[in-house]
């Protein structure tokens, strides 16, 4: 199933916005974080927007990703004041952390034969 004008349109509009809140928030703590949104999917009716973060280094997730949850309305919030003039209903918001990238990470360290079991 292709994802629609609209669909991408909306998943473009939150990905720029949280990229550039969650750089701001990270930008603004006294801890040094990084928070990057690798992707966003909505639903065909734009009721949910999915949202995979990356979050670096990995001590932090944890607890940045209960802070996003515990702080979901505001974000809901924060994403309804910027889409206002182009939705009618802003979407729920569902957060996931996304760990694409340390599959890659430890690929490569294989590869490199740093990992755990060398390749031979």
């Amino acid at each position: 199933m292709n994802e629609s004008n609209r669909q991408r349109k909306v998943a473009q509009i939150i990905h720029e916005d949280f990229a550039e809140l969650f750089r701001k928030q990270a930008a603004e703590s006294k801890q040094s974080f990084l928070v990057s949104v690798s992707e966003v999917k909505v639903t065909a009716d734009l009721s949910i927007a999915k949202i995979y973060l990356s979050i670096f280094p990995q001590d932090f997730r944890k607890q940045i990703m209960t802070e996003i949850e515990e702080n979901k309305s505001h974000y809901r919030n924060f994403i309804g004041q910027k889409m206002a003039k182009q939705v009618r209903i802003i979407p729920e918001l569902q957060f996931y952390l996304d760990t694409s990238l340390d599959d890659v990470e430890r690929i490569e360290k294989e590869l490199r034969g740093e990992g755990d079991n060398p390749v031979l």
